[in-house]
Parts: C-alpha cells; structure tokens; sequence
C-alpha cells in the first residue's frame, strides 16, 4: 500500500480505499477513494496542508482531498486545534468556508455550536441540521423565516458575510409586523395574508403589533378559513400582561367582518 492508504471492504464485499494522516498525535481521517492513487494523492495534499505554508485559497478542485478537510488541516496547523467543520479561527471570531473565496464571520461564543453543526445552502437558504429539523442560521438572532434583508433585518457594516452579532440588526422581529417612520415617529404595522394582504392595523409598539397579528390569525380561524398562521411567541411580558394587551388591541374593520363573510 502507498503511504497514508489502507485497503477496507463494504458490507456488500466491494474494495474501496481509506486515507488518514498523523498529525501531534492525532490520527485523522482523509475520506474513502475508489482507487489507491487517489487515496495516496488526498495524503500528500493533506501533508502539504499541515507541513508547508498553503493558504486556504489556495485549494483546486483537481484536488482528491475534500474543501472541508483542506480548511480543517489549514486551522490545525496554524492554531493547534482540530475541528470537523471548515472553520478557521481568527484573533477575535472565527470564520466557517463556504468555499475557497467566501466565508462567513461569526462571533467565538458560536464556536461550539459550528464546530458540531455543518451549514448547507440551497437557492440562497443557509441552514444546519438540528435534530433531524433543518434550522436557518438566521434563527440564532431572534429572525423569523423567510425574512427579507433590507425589510426585517440588516448587517450593520454593510458585508452580508459577517455573522457577527453586533452586525446583524434585526428590523421586525415578528412575523406579519413591519416598522415604518412617519412624521419623525415609529409605528408597527401588522398584516395578515388570507386571500391577499390585509392590514390588521397600525400599533405603537412592535409587541402590540405581534399580539394583534396573532388575534388577526385566531380571528379568521375562527371564522372558518383553513390556513396554518404562524404564531408570534413574545417572551418580554407575562401572560397576564400578554392576555390584557390582546383583549384590549383593536383591529382592523375588515378582519372582524371575514366571520360574515366566511
């Protein structure tokens, strides 16, 4: 066998090839190949990574060895700490590849957490798999679902890389609400989506917005109409504040009328 290749077997009896390398110590894994010259090539650019001066940009995709690796061995070598997922620590924050030319800036408390979670993307959608649910990175600030950048949240220094929480400024933090300035003045929208868009109403707080969103959704449920609402959870009051602010918080003419109409 070449050096840093062993020969395995699947359960079906089928001959693959495995690569790993020692590094202080550790004995990690390369991957498994179909052929021993591919195996022995992910070891000989997984040593170039640990013993010689590459940069993480540097990666091709000629390359046997896998993105994720390169980025792990790179950080090993440089840092002394070996993590899983492609991340790369800096002095202050960490960085997580994406691919050779985009990563992506997170604080050191997420550390933990990306070191045991991978982030996929599909169509723009970036996500890990959390119990066996796929959550959007977003969540980890407070940011609902399908949000909008620009309408329900922004990153503060303009770089929509940087996941740094002092960043990532979140606009409307509940679903169906939206903040607007008029006269000088913030307002919350709330609205709701039925058969089109109705306006639930305009409130003064961004809470008595969520709270009139949700009495919109229990409203039209009532009344008959067959749609999942999701529901605005609001920690900040208690739930007898949370029960007189929506026994109390109008809304709008047309929400109260879809029961007749319905």
């Amino acid at each position: 066998m070449l050096q840093g290749v062993f020969k395995a077997r699947k359960k079906s009896g089928e001959e693959y090839f495995r690569a790993s390398i020692t590094y202080q110590n550790k004995h990690v894994s390369l991957g498994s190949f179909l052929d021993e010259n591919a195996a022995a090539e992910a070891y000989c650019e997984a040593k170039a990574a640990l013993y010689g001066k590459q940069e993480i940009a540097e990666y091709k995709e000629t390359m046997k060895l896998d993105f994720k690796k390169w980025v792990s061995l790179i950080n090993f070598r440089d840092h002394d700490m070996y993590i899983k997922t492609p991340i790369y620590l800096q002095k202050k924050y960490f960085e997580y590849y994406l691919s050779p030319e985009r990563a992506l800036k997170f604080d050191v408390d997420d550390l933990f957490y990306y070191s045991h979670h991978t982030i996929m993307e599909r169509a723009g959608y970036m996500f890990v798999a959390d119990y066996g649910m796929q959550v959007n990175i977003l969540s980890r600030y407070g940011i609902k679902n399908f949000a909008v950048e620009g309408r329900d949240f922004c990153f503060a220094n303009g770089d929509s890389t940087d996941y740094r929480y002092g960043n990532v400024v979140v606009i409307n933090k509940y679903h169906g609400v939206m903040r607007f300035e008029k006269d000088g003045r913030t307002y919350y929208r709330a609205r709701i989506h039925i058969v089109g868009d109705y306006v639930v109403g305009i409130y003064q707080t961004e809470i008595e917005a969520a709270i009139a969103y949700n009495k919109a959704a229990d409203l039209v449920k009532r009344a008959g109409i067959q749609k999942e609402f999701p529901q605005n959870y609001i920690e900040e009051i208690s739930a007898i504040e949370y029960a007189r602010i929506y026994n109390r918080i109008p809304v709008s003419k047309k929400i109260r009328e879809l029961e007749q109409r319905y």
